[in-house]
């Protein structure tokens, strides 16, 4: 099924008999997440390491009949927008800083049936400034990591950032309760775990939804060396020595 068919039957599911009598007359959901995934797909930006950066906010301008008669529906909606982007992007392998969000907003001068939809690359502190439907704690711009000490190992990116790997565990992920995020929708919010005792590396996946690959090969836990490649998602990172 693909992702707007998974998004119409949740949204069925979510309203369950109400769902026909709900859009009836107004705009429909599916034909606002399918302008979102072209939004998204008309906003790609290339970054280092050929990695593509994509659109994680977006707002939807209703017009104001629509907006008045989906308003206490909102919220849901904006959750379930924003719920079948992610899929959207994460099945292209497609980089965002943050989680994806969507804001449902009154679109003044929009005939019935009409809307716009308004996409741009939030940081954090943008964010938190537009807590609107269906927002979510995102990510710093683009960082350069922590900067590693001399004798210490560390991760580095296909884009040349790098991680240090500090005595004790560090965790990695894309949500905020991980020690070192990554802005990639392909990696759970807690991935994985690197154990450093001051000699070996130890790497530990975390139940994640995709899973862990060193050098090619799903692993649980496992023992790495310099110059092995630990894949998250779409995002490659290699062990260097100090």
């Amino acid at each position: 099924m693909t992702v707007l068919g998974r998004f119409e039957k949740r949204l069925e599911g979510l309203f369950e008999g109400a769902f026909a009598k709900i859009f009836k007359g107004v705009v429909h959901p599916v034909e606002i997440a399918g302008a979102m995934q072209r939004e998204a797909e008309s906003h790609k930006a290339i970054l280092a390491g050929g990695r593509i950066l994509v659109p994680n906010r977006y707002v939807i301008d209703l017009s104001p009949p629509d907006h008045d008669r989906l308003a206490p529906y909102a919220a849901a909606l904006a959750q379930e927008l924003a719920q079948s982007q992610a899929e959207h992007i994460g099945e292209h392998g497609w980089t965002v800083y943050g989680d994806v969000i969507v804001e449902i907003e009154r679109g003044e001068g929009l005939d019935t049936g009409m809307f716009r939809v308004i996409a741009e690359v939030a940081a954090q502190q943008e964010q938190h400034a537009h807590q609107g439907y269906g927002g979510g704690p995102g990510y710093d711009a683009p960082h350069q990591g922590q900067p590693a000490p001399p004798t210490g190992p560390r991760l580095v990116s296909g884009d040349g950032r790098q991680y240090a790997i500090t005595m004790g565990s560090t965790t990695i992920g894309r949500g905020e309760q991980a020690q070192i995020r990554l802005p990639d929708v392909g990696i759970s919010r807690v991935h994985v775990r690197i154990d450093f005792d001051g000699g070996q590396v130890i790497v530990t996946d975390l139940g994640s939804t995709n899973g862990t690959l060193v050098n090619g090969q799903r692993i649980s836990t496992i023992a790495v060396q310099p110059g092995d490649m630990i894949q998250l998602g779409t995002t490659s990172l290699t062990l260097q020595a100090g």
